[in-house]
């Protein structure tokens, strides 16, 4: 689109407080074009909490508002568990997860304030370009996607970082907006991803990196914890005794995870485009229950049912990853997967010590007839072996 073309539009911008979304957002609004931000609170709290962002916004003459997508951000990042979904290098990708969250979370306050084109600040040729515009394409197929860095006269005027920083500095934007440091940050609740031009030497370290949600397992505590959790249909309903909504569990294992430093992952990964990159991720919570509810899936299912659930999630993992969560080829293994995962459940006991997962006990696995999908244990002596629960005959 040129800007002549956005001036008779009505743009809604998914605003995250990064340079590029920032610089966007003032120079459309300079130039006239009826831009409205919104900044999703999905729990990151870099560069500033999502209500702090939409203040400051404000105040440089900023159209903005904050959708609250807590919740939604809990849900997914559950789904990312249940479904196993991780990507190359068994790391959780939750920065590509978010972006079906933003557009699906956002896509009725866009509606609801009438705007007529979706916006956002990615980088040309990204991963989160492809992303937005996939889930564009089946979430919100009525409103076209303007990608503003792969335009001629946003390129001609903001050649590179530095001169969006620039410029933003120089119209009063406070320092947090304006940096545009080589290293960058992005993450929700769900987990946090760290890249930069260091990084993609091979010869760097990633251990002088500061984790925001765990730590690194040499800095974790000497002593152990205990973490329980109950999952019902693949899904963590309790943790330590006291029942959970997908919003408290998220939250809960990401403190108990944390303070033992797990999941810090540092990956070479195959990027939408093809070429590759170098990041560290972390998702404390998220490997925490993972590990819980595989120990419930080693037990639950049969071998044929755990061989389709491990090509499931490898799938799920790379439509996550390439923003095809809501393709059909997305919902049709997540509806398989959900399939395997409604008869498992049963309360795992878990250690944490210094980066590790061990578990201690299974209970309350579920035996209940009517599928031959469930179940149970018999054992005698040292072995172990899992017999199917059969539905009673009328």
């Amino acid at each position: 689109m040129e800007l002549n073309d956005l001036k008779n539009q009505r743009v809604g911008l998914l605003v995250s407080g990064g340079l590029s979304s920032t610089a966007v957002a003032a120079w459309l609004t300079e130039k006239g074009v009826d831009t409205v931000c919104y900044v999703a609170d999905i729990g990151q709290e870099t560069p500033m909490p999502a209500d702090e962002l939409t203040s400051v916004l404000a105040r440089m003459g900023l159209k903005a508002h904050t959708v609250d997508l807590r919740t939604d951000m809990a849900e997914m990042a559950l789904d990312l568990v249940t479904y196993q979904a991780s990507y190359e290098g068994g790391y959780w990708n939750t920065t590509g997860a978010s972006r079906a969250v933003l557009v699906a979370g956002l896509a009725q306050a866009l509606r609801a304030d009438e705007r007529t084109v979706l916006a956002h600040g990615c980088v040309g040729g990204g991963n989160d370009q492809a992303r937005f515009a996939r889930y564009g394409a089946a979430l919100v197929p009525d409103l076209p996607v303007f990608t503003p860095w792969t335009t001629p006269w946003m390129l001609e005027r903001f050649p590179d970082r530095g001169s969006m920083s620039a410029w933003l500095a120089e119209v009063g934007f406070p320092e947090r907006l304006t940096d545009w440091a080589t290293y960058s940050v992005d993450g929700s609740m769900a987990g946090f991803s760290h890249e930069s031009d260091a990084l993609e030497s091979l010869s760097t370290p990633p251990t002088g990196l500061l984790p925001l949600l765990t730590r690194w397992p040499h800095e974790a505590p000497d002593t152990a914890e205990t973490f329980t959790v109950r999952f019902e249909r693949g899904r963590p309903v309790e943790i330590d005794g006291r029942p959970v909504s997908p919003l408290d569990a998220v939250l809960s294992a990401n403190a108990a995870g944390g303070r033992h430093g797990l999941s810090m992952r540092t990956v070479v990964e195959n990027r939408v485009n093809g070429t590759k990159c170098r990041g560290v991720y972390e998702a404390p919570g998220l490997d925490l229950l993972s590990n819980c509810l595989t120990a419930l899936y080693q037990v639950g299912l049969d071998k044929p049912a755990t061989g389709l659930l491990k090509s499931l999630s490898a799938a799920l993992g790379v439509a996550v990853y390439e923003g095809r969560f809501h393709d059909p080829y997305g919902r049709a293994a997540a509806a398989a997967a959900d399939t395997l995962a409604a008869g498992v459940g049963g309360t795992v006991e878990v250690e944490l010590y210094k980066g590790n997962v061990t578990v201690q006990r299974l209970t309350g696995l579920p035996a209940a007839p009517g599928t031959a999908r469930q179940t149970r244990f018999s054992g005698g002596g040292h072995h172990w072996q899992l017999e199917p629960v059969m539905a009673a005959r009328p």
